[in-house]
């Protein structure tokens, strides 16, 4: 008699309500470190000696970095796996954030926060598109990105009661150090929780050139804008960084394949 051929082994269950608080805490945490410094700026100017022009910038670099590649986390993410890059999104900002509150010079302290916020755009776009592919289309995936916006939003206001707190009872190096533990459990959990997926529509390659030349015109937009009260808004330098913006992602969208009809196969 032949040997019977064993059956696949089911795929995991997905623990979905513990995998949406896990996804939905970390988009908390990443919208929260926008905000959550603000009130630790004069206490970081006093701590670092940092003259009030340069304090703008422990805002800034995270924000640059956070939406100027955020883009290209989404499509690393699609490609590459997006558990694979949501964890590695979360180790980034954790190191990060340790050195942030780490930091003894102004230097150190900015490049942490640029650091920051590549991190926050690995893990954010991935979290995004895992909660998408996990959760069924219809009414539970629209409860879940209601949780997801819902938690996203609070964070933002969040962050300046948190930043008071901290700053108040503890130390300003406490708005970047609190993050740590939150990430590293997140890594711990998220091998148990977050099942891997990739878009296997767009396997054929990746686009590095439009890549890079799309997330240079949002890094440059987002430059100009963030610069803009120091530079001025009618400033040479903010209309030509705008227009190079507007001129890199028109060239981007103009030459995307997504953008001309296939031939029929």
């Amino acid at each position: 008699m032949p040997a019977s051929v064993p059956s696949p082994a089911p795929a995991r269950e997905v623990h979905k309500g513990a995998l949406l608080a896990l996804l939905a805490a970390s988009q908390f945490v990443v919208v929260l470190d926008a905000s959550i410094t603000n009130v630790a700026l004069p206490s970081i100017g006093r701590a670092l000696d940092v003259s009030q022009e340069s304090l703008s910038w422990v805002v800034n670099a995270y924000v640059l970095t956070f939406g100027g590649l955020l883009l290209l986390g989404g499509r690393l993410a699609d490609l590459l796996g997006r558990r694979r890059i949501y964890m590695a999104g979360l180790v980034l900002f954790a190191i990060a954030s340790l050195a942030g509150g780490l930091a003894q010079d102004e230097t150190m302290l900015v490049v942490a926060r640029a650091v920051q916020g590549i991190g926050a755009a690995l893990l954010s776009p991935a979290a995004l598109s895992i909660l998408t592919a996990t959760f069924t289309e219809g009414a539970e995936r629209n409860r879940a990105l209601g949780v997801w916006g819902a938690v996203a939003g609070a964070g933002g206001a969040a962050g300046v009661l948190f930043g008071g707190l901290l700053t108040e009872y503890l130390s300003w190096r406490w708005v970047f150090l609190v993050n740590v533990p939150v990430a590293a459990l997140a890594v711990v959990l998220a091998p148990r929780l977050v099942p891997e997926s990739r878009d296997e529509r767009e396997r054929e390659g990746f686009d590095l050139a439009g890549a890079f030349t799309v997330t240079a015109g949002v890094g440059l937009l987002i430059y100009a804008l963030v610069d803009a009260n120091e530079a001025g808004w009618g400033s040479a330098q903010t209309i030509g960084l705008i227009a190079l913006a507007l001129a890199l992602l028109g060239c981007r969208s103009t030459s995307s394949p997504r953008g001309r009809a296939r031939a029929p196969t």
